[in-house]
């Protein structure tokens, strides 16, 4: 068995990638962004993997690594993104905000619809949720 790359030390990509098992990406995408610091990287995405993999999360996740990336903006964070299948969904999109606070992810959370990063929609602005720190809710920013 292959052991999982950690992101800290893996730079032969931008991304990990985990998907659950059986489920789809849906019609409507969308993501939590989670940022965390790059010494704290290996510890989050190992319990965000695990969620998405037992399906406690949504259909995937993805982890920036230690490749040097040029849209990233702090090299002192990494990016976390969290997929709900349908940002509509609000209920789901609701469940997968709480799973993340219970995973210990208590600080600003921003949701993006997949829809806005292909159209190159980044910064302030570009988020239609956002979640205050410790907050199992979120604010519509429609």
């Amino acid at each position: 068995m292959v052991a999982e790359p950690r992101p800290s030390t893996y730079d032969d990509d931008y991304w990990l990638v985990t998907e659950a098992p059986g489920r789809g990406t849906g019609e409507a995408p969308g993501k939590w962004m989670v940022f965390v610091y790059a010494a704290d990287v290996d510890h989050y995405w190992a319990l965000i993997r695990q969620a998405v993999l037992t399906g406690s999360l949504g259909p995937s996740a993805k982890v920036a690594t230690a490749k040097p990336n040029p849209n990233a903006t702090n090299p002192r964070a990494r990016l976390i993104c969290v997929y709900t299948a349908d940002w509509r969904d609000r209920g789901d999109v609701r469940r997968v905000l709480r799973t993340l606070r219970g995973l210990g992810v208590s600080w600003r959370l921003s949701y993006k619809t997949d829809e806005a990063t292909t159209s190159g929609q980044y910064g302030p602005g570009s988020s239609i949720y956002v979640s205050p720190p410790d907050s199992d809710d979120f604010d519509d920013r429609t």
